[in-house]
Parts: C-alpha cells; sequence; structure tokens
C-alpha cells in the first residue's frame, strides 16, 4: 500500500444509533466509529488504524468518507475523536457538516 492510494471503505450500520466506516485487507481492519443520538447528526468518536498502515493516509480517508457522505446525505458531523477534532480544524472548507 502506498501513500494516499485510494482505498475501498464501506459503511457498517449497527441499528439507527451506531455504525462505522471500515477499511479491511490483508485480515487488518481500520475503522472510524460514531453514535448517532440526534437526527441528523453523527458523533464520531473513534478511529483506528493498525500500525502497519500508520502514516499512508489512511484515517485521513476514513475522515474524507464520513464528511462527502454527510453532504450527500444531509447530516451533521460532531467529531469527538481528536483525530478528527484536528481533521475539521485543518480543513475548514468541512465547516459545513461541523455540528
Amino acid at each position: 500500500m502506498r501513500e494516499n492510494e485510494p482505498i475501498e471503505i464501506e459503511l457498517e450500520e449497527r441499528g439507527a444509533s451506531a455504525g462505522r466506516y471500515v477499511y479491511r485487507r490483508d485480515g487488518l481492519e481500520a475503522e472510524l466509529t460514531f453514535t448517532r443520538e440526534v437526527p441528523h447528526e453523527i458523533r464520531v468518536n473513534h478511529t483506528f488504524v493498525p500500525q502497519e498502515w500508520r502514516n499512508k493516509g489512511i484515517a485521513a480517508q476514513l475522515v474524507l468518507r464520513v464528511v462527502e457522505d454527510a453532504r450527500r446525505q444531509g447530516f451533521k458531523i460532531r467529531p469527538i475523536c481528536p483525530y478528527v477534532v484536528v481533521a475539521f480544524r485543518r480543513h475548514p472548507e468541512w465547516a459545513d457538516v461541523l455540528a
């Protein structure tokens, strides 16, 4: 895997109140988890990337995917995970989906 190589991210809903965005390869998983406590808003509470994949842009691609979905589906994102909080600070153009 090369740095910033596009990856295939799946959305796994866990009922109406939780889910995760996940990338799987070679028996490993990277994920971004969220909960939905109010309509039209998700709380992104955790990101995880295996050590072998760190510094390759995978976490950034997970966050970008949730931002794109928020725009398409009309929901807002409340970042709780420190990584996602920093990502939103670095990308003021995402303010339209920030809760």
